[in-house]
């Protein structure tokens, strides 16, 4: 993979950490975490890997502005911010979901970075958010901007190579032996770089997939087109239609809403190890490891690696359900 231009823009290699009391309590016998929550870019999360092969393609097309999209509070958005920031170019956001007062979490965050933000008022459809990421295009290619269209999520065969990276990463901090690889899945990317890295760099590994809004149907269809566009960067010959693919869509409901399940999870891992996780990604990709441990699809002999994408920021746009069971003691004197 030397040969693909990218920008430094993450703190690699991200931490392999082992998680002994969170194993003992779910009956692993091996779970580690894969903590690209530290990968450093405006407070961390998996699309910085992304980011840094797809912003080479922007420094060096000349682009002088980045478009891009997402919900209220999405981890891509604020990161492409600050990827843009950060190499001096101008941003703008089309964000969607409810309507709301006060700027809290990542959308607190794309203001402080200086981004334009356009907002559909209870309305984030991908395909309304592309429209009008695609009209904000066109007016600026009017003005004379050059404008960079970055697709929700960052999901492209170029940003997909960051996780191909990732697993070879892996591979060192872990060179041994079969292992149960989670992540979740939102707009395919991750996922896809991971299964194309692990077959690459990690040929005994099981990837599984936990989707936070996507059907398997669309996933499956979605991973393999980014599976086959990553490939072809990279010269690989192989039939990528081969690869096999695993994943489940029963964790979620309303993407961007918290499930009680995912609560608990956040609260588990927090407890047992300290560590945060998110309403909307993590929390229900935890709460899927849980589930699948139980119903022994996953397997208990073989060590676990969840991968953690980030998501911190998101936290505090929950203040309301989180802190409503607050073991705070107020002393009054």
């Amino acid at each position: 993979m030397n040969y693909i231009p990218y920008t430094p823009l993450a703190n690699l290699p991200t931490p392999l950490d082992e998680l002994p009391r969170l194993a003992k309590k779910l009956g692993l016998s091996k779970l580690m975490m894969k903590r690209d929550d530290l990968t450093g870019l405006a407070g961390g999360g998996n699309k910085a890997r992304k980011l840094e092969y797809i912003f080479a393609e922007i420094v060096s097309g000349g682009y002088d502005v980045v478009v891009t999209a997402g919900g209220i509070q999405s981890n891509h958005a604020r990161m492409t911010a600050a990827a843009a920031r950060k190499l001096g170019l101008d941003v703008k956001l089309v964000l969607g979901g409810p309507d709301f007062t006060d700027l809290q979490g990542n959308i607190l965050l794309d203001s402080l970075f200086g981004a334009e933000i356009r907002y559909l008022v209870d309305d984030d459809a991908n395909d309304r958010l592309t429209d009008e990421m695609k009209r904000w295009g066109s007016e600026l290619t009017a003005q004379g901007r050059k404008p960079y269209l970055l697709p929700i999520g960052g999901s492209t065969g170029t940003g997909a190579l960051g996780y191909v990276k990732a697993m070879k990463e892996l591979s060192v901090q872990f060179p041994d032996g079969p292992v149960q690889i989670i992540t979740g899945i939102g707009s395919c990317g991750t996922f896809a770089g991971t299964i194309l890295g692990c077959s690459l760099y990690l040929p005994q590994a099981r990837v599984i997939g936990i989707s936070v809004s996507r059907t398997i149907e669309g996933i499956t269809q979605r991973t393999k087109e980014l599976l086959k566009k990553s490939a072809a960067l990279l010269n690989i010959q192989s039939n990528t239609e081969q690869i096999p693919i695993e994943c489940y869509d029963r964790y979620h409901s309303e993407y961007g809403v918290m499930t009680n399940e995912g609560e608990q999870a956040i609260r588990l891992c927090a407890e047992f190890e300290g560590i945060l996780l998110d309403p909307v990604y993590t929390g229900k990709v935890m709460a899927a490891l849980i589930d699948l441990v139980e119903k022994n699809i996953i397997d208990r002999n073989i060590p676990v690696i969840f991968i953690h994408t980030g998501g911190l920021p998101i936290i505090f746009s929950f203040e309301k359900e989180l802190g409503s069971s607050s073991r705070c003691t107020k002393i009054y004197k």
